[in-house]
């Protein structure tokens, strides 16, 4: 985690826009209008997080995405390394070794163990990412759930209805013999079903 962008902010904003939508999928389009920001922005985020299995995507005019799993089983660190990766905040380039006078060959005493530079910055990014492992959408949806008052969420439920009564209507593949959708195949998939 070298450097938590802007990317990750807006990442986690729209996952709590998910929260907030239930089972209702929102394309990353609905998703930068409630943020105010470019479609094709979140468009790059949310691959990410489809393959860290924080969201699923359904396809379609009607499609969008919704969380994979309950908001209280994706940490902050999930997120942050789905959409970042997994860097380490430091990057040790082993300064102690081209000290000019330790000529050629460094002493020992320079140079055994960890750099002390180093071990300070791999304890904050061990900190660092603990917090962000303790913390889970599900509790910072919580504690924004208990902060907005009720009329805002139903203002929510209204934008969201009016942008899902908008789009076609897409047909009950279960009574379609043939291929299963995507998202139906990855359930399937992890029930242990074919």
């Amino acid at each position: 985690m070298a450097h938590v962008t802007v990317s990750v902010e807006y990442g986690i904003h729209c996952l709590l826009w998910l929260v907030g939508s239930g089972d209702t999928p929102l394309s990353s389009r609905d998703l930068a209008e409630l943020q105010g920001i470019s479609p094709s922005f979140v468009a790059k985020i949310f691959p990410k997080l489809e393959r860290a299995g924080i969201v699923e995507a359904s396809e379609g005019a009607g499609g969008g995405y919704v969380l994979a799993r309950s908001p209280a089983q994706i940490s902050f660190l999930d997120i942050v390394d789905a959409i970042e990766g997994d860097k380490p905040l430091f990057d040790c380039q082993d300064v102690r070794w081209r000290c000019p006078l330790f000529g050629a060959t460094p002493p020992t005493w320079a140079t055994k163990g960890t750099c002390a530079v180093h071990a300070v910055m791999l304890r904050a990014e061990k900190a660092m990412r603990d917090a962000l492992a303790e913390q889970t959408l599900g509790d910072v949806a919580q504690r924004f759930g208990h902060a907005a008052p009720a009329a805002f969420f139903a203002e929510v439920q209204d934008w969201i209805s009016d942008r899902v009564k908008d789009r076609p209507r897409r047909s009950d593949r279960s009574d379609r013999p043939g291929k299963p959708s995507k998202r139906r195949r990855r359930k399937l998939k992890r029930a242990g079903g074919t």
